[in-house]
């Protein structure tokens, strides 16, 4: 197998003395949104992409291509880094642990990053030290699953892969004994995780920033909107939330990031159940589209955060700008043109904020996203929502 790179078009003796050099294995719109705050700080950052058109290769000119699953690939990228983090979490940790052991610095580290890899991992280290999660249990049969539906009370349950789900896949809603997804789930080929259905009444997501040397500053907690296990909205703060829970909220996202050693970006999802308890549902170690509101609604945003955390630089204001920030992701729909919407909605709202990533349009694709803030929660929705529906074709006026 050829693994060669492209070549590189920036050398280390190029740029400015003292320019760090990090790199972000995975070329998506997470890496593409890091640029901006890179140019910005002078950090060169280098992107292992995953195609020569993706998302960041469009934005950051440092871009080879090449399998974030390939040891010598991977190894390459890193030798031209001062340190390696992550636009996602898919990168075996088996190979970030022979980084380590190269002296790479890899941020968050292996031992970090398998909670975000694995549900089972995560929620055995979660147990250990009573962060407050649904009750599951990984099952490896039918008869195991209606052992654990009758422990929790009965069906609905959910099933979940342990690795390599994300925005919906890889999660079943059981409905009984005979639910045929039972089998399907099963058939995935990887360990399955029970978990109760929660019975919740808001979905909030806590996200917080640490630094190797142990500094942390944690954001105001935020409702999202999920459909079709896609998050489509944003708002930050979460409204109508007591001070005092979402006290408790950035106070269990703290904790877990010190409990398990992550550096950078960590984002901790959340049921708000309706008997009162907030349950750590999926952690992310890496910039998260919860967090998207906060480059246009916080004084520092978290891809600034994550790169500051990554390179030991302290940390800064996590702080609101305004009242209210909401954030709508834009998702394929019939409409390939999207900017052909800007014009109506710049027009209409100067104060609006869009961002695009670069991607081809398919149906249910997050392909950009629209921020709005204001003091009046229901006209910053309106403008967001508005914005959003009219680029993608869904309204026309």
């Amino acid at each position: 197998m050829d693994i060669r790179l492209p070549f590189v078009k920036f050398s280390r003796d190029e740029l400015p003395v003292g320019t760090p050099v990090v790199g972000m294995v995975g070329g998506g719109q997470l890496a593409r949104m890091t640029q901006e705050t890179a140019i910005a700080l002078g950090v060169q950052l280098r992107v292992l992409a995953e195609g020569p058109t993706v998302s960041a290769a469009q934005a950051v000119a440092d871009a080879p291509v090449g399998d974030y699953k390939d040891p010598e690939t991977v190894r390459r990228f890193a030798a031209e880094c001062d340190v390696v983090t992550f636009d996602h979490e898919h990168v075996p940790t088996d190979l970030l642990r022979a980084l380590e052991a190269e002296n790479v610095k890899v941020f968050p580290g292996p031992d970090a990053l398998v909670h975000a890899q694995d549900k089972a991992v995560m929620r055995s280290r979660l147990d250990s030290f009573d962060a407050p999660s649904p009750a599951h249990q990984v099952v490896e049969s039918a008869a195991e699953v209606a052992d654990f539906a009758k422990r929790v009370g009965g069906f609905p349950i959910i099933l979940k892969t342990t690795r390599g789900g994300y925005d919906g896949k890889g999660v079943w809603f059981i409905d009984g004994p005979d639910d045929a997804d039972i089998a399907v789930a099963f058939g995935s080929g990887v360990p399955i995780l029970a978990e109760e259905k929660v019975d919740f009444v808001r979905e909030l997501s806590a996200i917080v920033a640490r630094s190797p040397h142990g500094q942390a500053v944690a954001y105001p907690i935020v409702e999202s909107v999920q459909r079709d296990g896609i998050c489509v909205e944003v708002t930050a703060p979460a409204p109508g939330l007591a001070p005092e829970k979402a006290a408790q909220a950035q106070q269990t996202a703290l904790r877990i990031a010190g409990e398990l050693g992550v550096v950078g970006i960590l984002a901790v999802e959340m049921f708000e159940a309706r008997d009162g308890r907030l349950l750590v549902n999926e952690l992310a170690m890496r910039p998260h589209n919860t967090g998207h509101w906060s480059i246009d609604g916080a004084v520092t945003s978290q891809f600034e955060n994550h790169l500051r955390a990554v390179l030991d630089l302290p940390l800064g204001s996590p702080a609101a700008r305004a009242p209210y920030t909401v954030m709508v992701n834009v998702l394929g729909g019939d409409v390939e043109d999207m900017h052909r919407g800007l014009l109506h909605c710049l027009a209409r709202d100067p104060g609006l904020k869009v961002h695009f990533y670069g991607k081809s349009v398919k149906a249910g694709r997050k392909v950009g996203h629209v921020t709005a803030y204001g003091s009046s929660l229901e006209e910053t929705q309106e403008r967001a929502r508005h914005a959003a529906a009219y680029l993608t074709g869904t309204i026309d006026e």
